[in-house]
């Protein structure tokens, strides 16, 4: 798992960006600006959709702030663009189908659900500083207030 001072580590993979349009995303490109990672299980549930619906809620003051928000889940590109079309979502989604990123970035690993394990992304947030390094972690146990919380992380980080 990335700790806050670890560089985050750099990746291209597809997207779909807040206007709909597919292409891909690196996040070398985004240097010089925080980045909002945040790691979800799958688009059109019910805490997914909703913590998508937060961040985008505040995606104007995320923006004043200089910073980019992107979602990341294994759905594929046609997925996240159903998502944010229908949500009417104001961030970036990738799309880490192989779960490489995830695995990369300690969003992976043991869950159970009805009593039955398995393994998938375990809903995590990473602040990534305009250096590449990690300056916050969320190990998100419940969605509500967490968009809130990491808007004011990086309002004190800017102050």
């Amino acid at each position: 798992m990335l700790e806050i001072g670890d560089t985050a580590p750099d990746f291209t993979l597809p997207c779909i960006d807040a206007s709909g349009r597919p292409g891909t995303l690196a996040l070398a490109a985004l240097r010089l600006q925080p980045v909002v990672l945040f790691f979800y299980p799958r688009d059109a549930t019910t805490s997914c959709t909703r913590e998508a619906q937060d961040f985008s809620r505040l995606a104007p003051e995320f923006a004043a702030l200089g910073a980019r928000v992107v979602g990341v889940s294994k759905d594929s590109p046609a997925s996240h663009l159903r998502f944010l079309q229908k949500q009417r979502l104001q961030v970036t989604l990738v799309s880490d189908e192989g779960a490489d990123l995830c695995e990369r970035f300690g969003a992976w690993g043991p869950k159970k659900l009805y009593g039955k394990a398995y393994e998938g992304i375990l809903r995590t947030t990473f602040l990534i500083g305009g250096d590449g390094r990690i300056a916050a972690v969320w190990r998100v146990a419940r969605v509500a207030g967490h968009a809130e919380a990491v808007l004011a992380a990086l309002q004190g980080a800017e102050s």
